[in-house]
């Protein structure tokens, strides 16, 4: 396994994600902040945990394509169009899905959410860019 995802005491012990990531392998994947669009870059949901999902399946997707797996991500960053924190279940919810339909770990691995003005069109409300080791 490239990415072992820890909790190491001292630091705050949620389940949702691992605070760390300690990632060992040959060949880094660096996938492009992915929105929740389908192929013909349409929004997939009008709403945040739908397109969360959608941008999860994609970075799926990506990693697959390059040769590795969900479980060989080390980091993600979501962008959220007008972020406060009431929105943390909405991303929950489509984290939630991802895990359940598209294989993405449980606990995922570190998140870092940061909030943005806008994104590409304004039916983006997230984009998540994600970084990927392989052995």
């Amino acid at each position: 396994m490239s990415v072992e995802l820890l909790h190491p005491d001292g630091m705050l012990q949620q389940s949702d994600y691992a605070p760390v990531a300690v990632a060992t392998g040959s060949r880094l994947i660096l996938l492009a902040g992915q929105a929740g669009v389908t192929p013909d870059f349409k929004p997939a949901s009008p709403d945040l945990a739908g397109q969360v999902h959608a941008a999860l399946r994609n970075i799926a997707i990506g990693v697959r394509g390059a040769g590795g797996d969900v479980k060989d991500l080390a980091r993600l960053t979501f962008y959220v169009v007008d972020w406060v924190p009431q929105k943390w279940e909405e991303v929950l919810a489509g984290i939630t899905r991802a895990q359940q339909n598209d294989g993405l770990p449980a606990p995922t691995p570190p998140i870092t959410i940061i909030g943005v003005h806008a994104l590409f069109t304004p039916e983006f409300v997230v984009e998540i860019e994600a970084t990927a080791v392989l052995d």
